[in-house]
């Protein structure tokens, strides 16, 4: 391998290779430090994922990880003590999304009725998606051999989709016979499908649509224009 001698933009530190080090683009994920940070370092970890997460949406997995360091303002030595393989960085970007599916899942349903929670968070999941594209083809090697660990993104995931359907359910507000797995198949399948450069609108719109089918047939919708059969003009 050849070495690698990187400049810390932040702290000035010189970083050389240890024997042995993992090549950024091969081995194994979880060699990642698991351990608290200092503040400076957890800034340093946060504007990495955001410039991976910005980079791997725009240009896909195997962009240059010189160019995701000099994005978040380090130097390549900083992006290798966080990450010490490319993917350990995708599947730290990854999981950082799920996170924030999560985060939007609680937030969404404690300000917003029930209804408009449901919604925002659907159209939310687009974001989500556009990003995981960027890494697909990645992720689904790593899936292979950490089956466990995409098992319990995926509950998760699930889990968030049924926080903010069941109370829309409760409620009357969107048709009874909908479950978590369906709805995240679904959205799923529509960002999958949208792969023109207008992609995420087109998927938002239709995610529109699949909303407005949520609600048709609810008891608490029942005449609303939704839930009105269209009339042919005379």
């Amino acid at each position: 391998m050849s070495t690698r001698a990187a400049r810390d933009a932040s702290d000035e530190v010189t970083v050389e290779p240890r024997p042995g080090r993992p090549d950024p683009d091969r081995g194994p994920c979880g060699t990642a430090p698991d351990k608290p940070l200092r503040a400076d370092a957890a800034r340093n970890r946060a504007r990495l994922l955001d410039a991976a997460i910005a980079a791997f949406t725009d240009h896909g997995v195997d962009v240059p990880l010189e160019d995701v360091a000099k994005a978040a303002g380090v130097g390549i030595g900083t992006l290798y003590r966080h990450f010490p393989t490319r993917c350990d960085l995708v599947l730290a970007a990854y999981s950082s999304q799920v996170d924030a599916v999560e985060q939007r899942s609680i937030d969404l349903s404690q300000q917003l009725p029930p209804e408009e929670a449901l919604h925002e968070w659907m159209r939310g999941f687009v974001d989500f998606y556009a990003v995981k594209m960027g890494m697909v083809n990645l992720l689904r090697q790593m899936m292979q051999g950490n089956p466990e660990t995409f098992e319990r993104t995926r509950a998760r995931l699930l889990a968030s989709a049924e926080r903010v359907l069941t109370p829309a359910m409760e409620a009357g507000l969107v048709r009874s016979d909908a479950t978590p797995q369906e709805l995240v198949r679904a959205l799923g399948g529509i960002c999958l499908a949208a792969t023109t450069p207008d992609g995420q609108e087109t998927s938002r719109a239709v995610v529109d649509l699949v909303y407005d089918g949520l609600r048709y047939g609810a008891p608490a919708t029942a005449g609303s224009p939704v839930n009105s059969p269209s009339v042919a003009p005379a």
